[in-house]
């Protein structure tokens, strides 16, 4: 039985979406998104990997942000940007 827990699961927290109808980045800039991911830190919205900005791996850089729910419509997962696991 794997009993591992990641570590950067206490960083998760209630968060809003700033940003509910789009990626934060790709709106300022008039990019177009594939998939949206929701920082559970801090609530940013950014664009996942397959699209052309990877904002919200950007975002869990760069703020030291690690943990994101996937923000598309009957989806529930979480991925740790640092251990490269979903959670």
């Amino acid at each position: 039985m794997n009993t591992w827990r990641d570590p950067h699961l206490a960083m998760v927290k209630p968060v809003v979406p700033r940003t509910p109808q789009g990626c934060e980045e790709c709106l300022l800039m008039g990019s177009p998104w594939v998939h949206l991911r929701l920082c559970l830190t801090c609530g940013h919205v950014g664009c996942c990997d397959s699209s052309p900005n990877k904002h919200a791996r950007a975002h869990a850089s760069y703020e030291e942000h690690p943990i994101v729910r996937s923000f598309e419509p009957d989806e529930d997962w979480r991925w740790c940007y640092v251990d490269n696991t979903l959670v």
